[in-house]
């Protein structure tokens, strides 16, 4: 059988996402460069030509799903409608009862962040970037007059820690808090901190 030879960014890549899936079955504690290598068939040294050390290869494989996330936000608050869509599209898909993924991969990272200074930058710029998009749509819609809300980068600040607390909660505590009430909450904090009015139940 030809091998195929890959380029250093296609290697890369591919050593990242194998990265990723290890962490968010092993956990960065246990993770080794040997199950990188294994998952992908190629010997340690070649992981270790592409990345010296454990620690720069989490480090990278992080930043590389926080650029991920990051870019599916930016689509999702870019497109052409209300803000208040386009808020709600990226509140519920950044949700823990949402599309995004990864959740268990986030929770590992901030604990290893606290001990790992690298892994603390990507971690604290994945969230300063988050946060910032969230307030740049928040105040379009103010100055649009869909909402009212006198504190953009606040009420950014306050979602995103509802959003990281109730993510740990449904995915380190199975049944801790039913999916359905975590979206309710979701939505009176989306109401209560833009002064909506609150929608009717559905029947």
């Amino acid at each position: 059988m030809t091998r195929v030879r890959l380029s250093v960014a296609q290697r890369r890549g591919d050593l990242l996402r194998a990265a990723i899936e290890q962490i968010e079955a092993r956990g960065v504690a246990a993770v080794r460069i040997a199950d990188v290598a294994s998952a992908l068939g190629v010997s340690n040294a070649l992981v270790l030509y592409h990345f010296s050390s454990k620690e720069q290869l989490v480090a990278a494989a992080f930043r590389h799903a926080a650029e991920g996330d990051l870019a599916h936000l930016r689509k999702l608050i870019g497109r052409r409608s209300p803000a208040l869509r386009r808020l709600r599209s990226a509140v519920r898909w950044y949700a823990p009862t949402g599309q995004a993924k990864g959740w268990r991969l986030w929770i590992e990272g901030w604990a290893a962040a606290l001990r790992d200074p690298a892994l603390r930058e990507v971690a604290q710029d994945l969230d300063r970037q988050w946060k910032a998009a969230l307030a740049g749509v928040i105040a379009e819609g103010v100055a649009d007059g869909e909402f009212r809300c006198p504190d953009p980068a606040g009420t950014a600040l306050r979602l995103t820690a509802l959003l990281d607390g109730l993510a740990v909660q449904l995915t380190s505590y199975a049944g801790a808090v039913p999916r359905a009430r975590a979206q309710e909450w979701v939505e009176e904090a989306l109401t209560r901190e833009l002064g909506l009015t609150a929608e009717p139940p559905v029947p």
